[in-house]
């Protein structure tokens, strides 16, 4: 039903045009409201289908049920602001666009899907490519009531501009200035030309998004896989799309953008949940990281799943119609290389243990005298039947060739004397002490996730769980079909899927060679979108990780789009970030800032101080960003202030990663560039996080 209005003054001609748009506003929502009845009308046909007392009753029910589900909660996630655009041509058409397609009673369009390539011009005309459009109208609500409207006239000269009202002062600016939260909002009213060509990039192949901090790169990644999904359902739908972010604080504020655009089957998941299982959140120092990332360890990893593990029996001896027949270690070592050199899919040892054990009796059977093996059509496959029939020769192929799973793998070489006789010339000395202490506990970093999926691929899957799968539409309560979309985590973060359709990765050029083999066997067979920026790059080897990355995409074709403009930063805070960069890369070419805001950086050498006049100069969101090393100190230090004001967070340089806040309190930058191998790179990304107001922290040295 419409909204009551607030009163509204006929004679000023904003209030007019708000009233307009009003009435327009309330339609769509009527419409709404009749597509959800009937959506609610199918769910409830679907447990009509039940009454039918059949087991093909029952599967058209569950069929029915969860379609509507699905329906219903993607018109639930469009309440909020669903009419946001709208469009004036010069043959005095009108189209407006909303964050899904709506219809009246004629199937005439009332909005337009803003993924749809009708609604292409809203984002790409522009006042010296047109697309035949005088105005364009940015619609702002509350609920479902139109708050604020703001207009871009671009054909003035033409004679319907001297009809249109034009009203605001720019949606753009409007956005670039609000009170950053706690969560990601996403940018659909206010995607820029050169953001919508990134968004709108065909769906094969790869796309390789580049830009500067601040240029919308992660929201048009995110706008990316709606589109996607819209455009083309059912291939990126079934095969699924999986974004990955560089951090799990980075995928809590991003996850609430995709289901505000009507999308819930995007997987999202950080670098340290790559391998399904583990949940690795902090990460290792620099110099340990650069180890375990690197290709170097790649040769050690490989040879620690197919060499024998430790404590395994290094002989057997059987008896065979009077005879003892033994195999020594050499001889045992013998036959696993032989086993493991069959393999079709690398050595994969946890598959093997069949083949083992077949190759264990044939080496038994070669030590056997020869009149008896000159016997051999009869008197070999007794020799087999009898030995497998044994207890103890079952328990030792069991004791002599475990199944191990990667965590198992990877513990194992926290004993630096087997680490070290691995490592061969390939890991120094150090490198061997440094990793075997970090593996001592088994709390995994989140460099430590891609070596535990190189080990889950080398070592092949465990033998499946026979037990039949649950079931989650075999209750028949309504709400408990219904809300399955809701309450079930792999709806929404797609567990257990080895491979997908399509793979968006979000700060692309952090990224350690070994993460880039574990998305590239993620996504096989997908295309992929890659954002991110070299500039911003923490890896000590960016050519290492960039020839990694091109691997991974494989010899698909390449779309390539660059974003130019920062949206984030006001001008004063990005030219003070932007000397580092400069003297970090000299000849980079850096992306401009838009607006100006008059508030230049301010320096202080107290952190208590420095964190009170932040939340002092703004009423959003506060970022306190400081090294890995002096992390658990500072938060320590500012406990009392994070619990009163929960508006502020403490995180380190890592974990600044594509976040953004009103204001940032950035800690020792000395010790922020110091910390990593990237230095200066890292340092800019920290002072690139803030929208407002930017504070230095500089240590009394």
């Amino acid at each position: 039903m419409p909204q009551p209005q607030p009163h509204l003054d006929p004679a000023d001609p904003a209030a007019a045009e708000i009233g307009r748009e009003q009435a327009h506003v309330d339609r769509v929502y009527e419409r709404l409201e009749a597509t959800r009845a009937r959506a609610r009308a199918y769910e409830a046909e679907g447990h009509r289908r039940a009454q039918f007392g059949h087991e093909g009753g029952l599967v058209e029910r569950d069929s029915i049920v969860y379609q509507a589900a699905v329906w219903l909660q993607r018109l639930e996630a469009e309440e909020e602001g669903l009419v946001f655009g709208r469009l004036d041509f010069a043959d005095r058409e009108v189209q407006y666009i909303g964050r899904l397609g709506v219809r009246d009673e004629e199937y005439e369009p009332l909005t337009v899907d803003w993924r749809a390539p009708a609604a292409a011009v809203f984002y790409q005309a522009t006042p010296v490519d047109r697309r035949g459009v005088v105005r364009r109208r940015t619609i702002k609500s509350a609920g479902r009531r139109v708050t604020r409207l703001d207009d871009d006239l671009l054909a003035p000269e033409d004679p319907l501009a001297a009809e249109l009202t034009v009203i605001g002062d720019g949606a753009l600016m409007a956005a670039l200035t609000r009170k950053r939260g706690t969560v990601m909002h996403d940018i659909v009213a206010t995607i820029q030309r050169e953001q919508d060509l990134a968004v709108r990039s065909p769906g094969d192949g790869a796309t390789l998004i580049t830009g500067g901090p601040g240029t919308g790169k992660t929201a048009v990644a995110l706008h990316r896989a709606a589109y996607l999904l819209f455009n083309e359902r059912r291939r990126f739908e079934s095969g699924g799309v999986l974004i990955v972010g560089p951090s799990r604080v980075f995928t809590a504020y991003v996850e609430q953008v995709l289901p505000s655009l009507g999308e819930h089957t995007a997987a999202l998941r950080s670098l340290g949940e790559l391998l399904d299982g583990v949940y690795a959140t902090r990460h290792d120092r620099a110099s340990l990281a650069a180890a375990k990332g690197g290709l170097d360890i790649l040769p050690v990893i490989e040879r620690a799943a197919r060499c024998a593990p430790p404590g395994v029996p290094e002989q057997i001896r059987m008896s065979y119609q009077g005879h003892i027949i033994q195999l020594d270690r050499r001889a045992l070592d013998r036959v696993r290389s032989i086993v493991l050199g069959r393999g079709q899919q690398g050595p994969q040892p946890n598959v093997q243990r069949a083949h083992a054990a077949t190759a264990l009796l044939e080496a038994l059977w070669e030590r056997l005298p020869r009149d008896l093996r000159d016997r051999r059509r009869t008197e070999r496959a007794h020799f087999d039947r009898e030995l497998r029939d044994r207890t103890e020769f079952e328990a030792f192929v069991e004791r002599w060739w475990p199944l191990r799973t990667p965590a198992e793998v990877l513990r194992g070489l926290a004993d630096p004397a087997v680490l070290g006789s691995l490592a061969g010339s390939d890991l120094t000395r150090d490198q061997v002490t440094d990793l075997a202490a970090s593996w001592a506990d088994g709390d995994w970093s989140v460099e430590d996730v891609p070596l535990l999926a190189e080990l889950d691929q080398l070592l092949g899957p465990l033998p499946v769980d026979e037990r039949e799968p649950e079931d989650p539409f075999a209750d028949s309560a309504v709400l408990e079909v219904s809300s399955w979309v809701d309450r079930n985590p792999a709806a929404k973060r797609d567990a257990g899927r080895e491979t997908y359709a399509h793979i968006i990765v979000d700060e692309a050029q952090d990224l350690s060679p070994m993460q880039w083999r574990a998305l590239g066997r993620l996504g096989r067979r997908a295309s992929w979108t890659v954002v991110g920026d070299p500039v911003q790059s923490s890896w000590p080897d960016p050519e290492e990780s960039r020839q990694a990355m091109e691997l991974a995409l494989g010899d698909q074709r390449r779309h390539r789009h660059e974003l130019r403009t920062n949206y984030r930063n006001s001008a004063e805070i990005y030219e003070y970030a932007a000397r580092f960069a400069r003297r970090a890369m000299p000849d980079v070419q850096l992306p401009e800032a838009v607006r100006k805001t008059g508030f230049p950086p301010e320096e202080f050498t107290d952190l208590g101080r420095a964190v009170d006049a932040a939340l002092e100069s703004v009423e959003g969101t506060v970022g306190v960003i400081t090294t890995l090393a002096g992390f658990d100190e500072v938060a320590a230090a500012l406990a009392e202030r994070t619990e009163a004001h929960p508006r502020l967070v403490v995180l380190t340089d890592l974990d600044a990663k594509g976040l953004e806040y009103d204001a940032a309190v950035v800690l020792d930058p000395d010790a922020i560039a110091e910390e990593s191998p990237a230095g200066l790179r890292t340092l800019y990304v920290a002072l690139t996080r803030a929208t407002q107001r930017l504070y230095v922290v500089a240590a009394e040295r």
